[in-house]
């Protein structure tokens, strides 16, 4: 953050101040733990917790001043305080007024399912010309967003600002601190039913990241979704992937296993032959998203192909490992939804050579799709021929086993939880298999299992 007055950090959040308006902050934090010296603390509230409650302990710390919604009962004449109607609100408010300092291509993505991995794809290719910056890990909510913006520096020339949700008005709130030039959405799917009432209502949810396109912004959305293909913004819009009516097509397509995929995008502009370093058919349709947005941001065709031919996937994120004795993991393990389980599998069902074994875990905020998503996981690993199914978790018990028995696979075994499958695990993983990790992150932490595996004296 450039160095910031507490007047005009007040100002920016319509809030009251009570100390010295000249001291100057050059970091927000929320963690009263671990507060660098002379930042600035946003005390939050939770479920469990008041971050207000820890406000003597940021500023004992270190902390220049904090926002507040009470004043604490001991006001320290050496530290500032400004007084607000809510702190998570006055979070976002100075992110906003801190956004509107810089005069970069700023891009928003949402979408239920590869936001993280679109924002990794673009932010490399943008990186071809532009000092950008991007998202770090998942922190695209309420907090992390605006972090992220806090952390534009005169260095950066671009930013690409991933946002999730789960709850109306939620991406709309985010925008209005994003401001973005380039809005996209990745695709709708049942990610976060318990949260809403159906795939139209998440539709509409994602569709608010449009309301807040600066004048002449672009829309891109994915042209292949048939819920998206029903928007009709008031604002440029380009639509990618391999249906007829797409502005942007896929035109060529080779799938090449675990190595990756090859693609041919066409766009009005350019043709551009593309190798993504990074298996699953799904990647072709999100380099067709990051062209239509490089293109708009002034790439040529050279930072475009050689770009997407330098993607490394996010931590736990389609990542394949290659561990001793030729196993092979195929670590997608930070979380899971039905469609992007049922992709992984056939990533998996590509690999010649040994076993191929499926350790999947319960999918959560499916809502009504909780039951019908569990089996059509099961069913996939059936015809699909993966030998074993590791399945962790009540609803795959429920759910996910008895649909991969009718469907052919030939062992499956349940446990109710990570740890519990370890010893099963480690006897069936022999050189040569590849084994895929899969499950919904807050449910089994999968990617501790990767990092045990990572590290196995096999």
């Amino acid at each position: 953050m450039i160095p910031t007055s507490t007047a005009l950090i007040c100002e920016a959040v319509q809030g009251v101040l009570f100390g010295d308006g000249h001291v100057t902050v050059a970091e927000i934090s929320t963690d009263s733990r671990n507060i660098p010296e002379g930042a600035w603390f946003v005390p939050l509230r939770g479920e469990r917790f008041d971050g207000h409650d820890y406000i003597d302990m940021a500023l004992d710390r270190g902390a220049a001043g904090c926002f507040c919604d009470r004043l604490p009962s001991r006001v320290r004449d050496d530290r500032v305080y400004i007084l607000v109607e809510d702190t998570r609100r006055a979070l976002r408010d100075l992110a906003a007024w801190y956004r509107n300092r810089f005069d970069i291509p700023v891009v928003q993505i949402t979408g239920s399912m590869g936001k993280t991995t679109y924002k990794e794809l673009l932010s490399g290719i943008l990186s071809r010309r532009y000092h950008t910056l991007k998202t770090p890990g998942n922190l695209n909510g309420d907090i992390g967003a605006p972090l992220t913006l806090l952390s534009l520096s005169p260095d950066h020339q671009a930013a690409v600002i991933e946002t999730g949700m789960d709850e109306f008005g939620q991406i709309r709130y985010l925008g209005q601190a994003i401001r973005p030039d380039v809005a996209v959405i990745t695709i709708i799917d049942d990610v976060h039913l318990s949260h809403f009432g159906s795939r139209e209502d998440i539709l509409r949810a994602k569709a608010e990241i449009l309301e807040n396109l600066r004048p002449g912004g672009l829309a891109v959305l994915n042209g292949d979704d048939p819920l998206l293909n029903t928007l009709r913004p008031d604002c440029e819009t380009v639509r990618c992937g391999r249906s007829p009516e797409c502005g942007v097509m896929i035109a060529s397509l080779e799938d090449r296993g675990l190595e990756g995929v090859d693609c041919t995008v066409v766009t009005p502009r350019d043709s551009y032959p593309l190798s993504i370093p990074a298996p699953g058919v799904h990647m072709a349709g999100l380099a067709a998203l990051a062209v239509a947005a490089a293109e708009r941001l002034g790439l040529t065709k050279e930072e475009i192909v050689r770009g997407v031919a330098s993607y490394a996937p996010a931590d736990n994120r389609l990542r394949v490992e290659r561990l001793p004795g030729g196993r092979i993991m195929i670590n997608d393990s930070y979380n899971a939804n039905p469609r992007s389980v049922q992709a992984d599998v056939g990533i998996l069902s590509r690999h010649r050579g040994g076993k191929r074994i499926a350790m999947l875990g319960d999918m959560t905020e499916l809502g009504s799709a909780e039951a019908p998503g569990h089996e059509a996981v099961g069913r996939a690993v059936g015809e699909a021929g993966i030998e074993v199914l590791l399945a962790v978790g009540p609803r795959s018990r429920e759910h996910m086993i008895p649909a991969a028995r009718a469907a052919g696979c030939r062992e499956v075994r349940w446990y109710p939880d990570r740890e519990a499958a370890k010893k099963d695990l480690l006897a069936l993983f022999a050189p040569g298999d590849a084994l895929l990790l899969k499950a919904s992150h807050f449910f089994g932490r999968f990617d501790l299992m990767a990092d045990f595996l990572r590290e196995y004296p096999f």
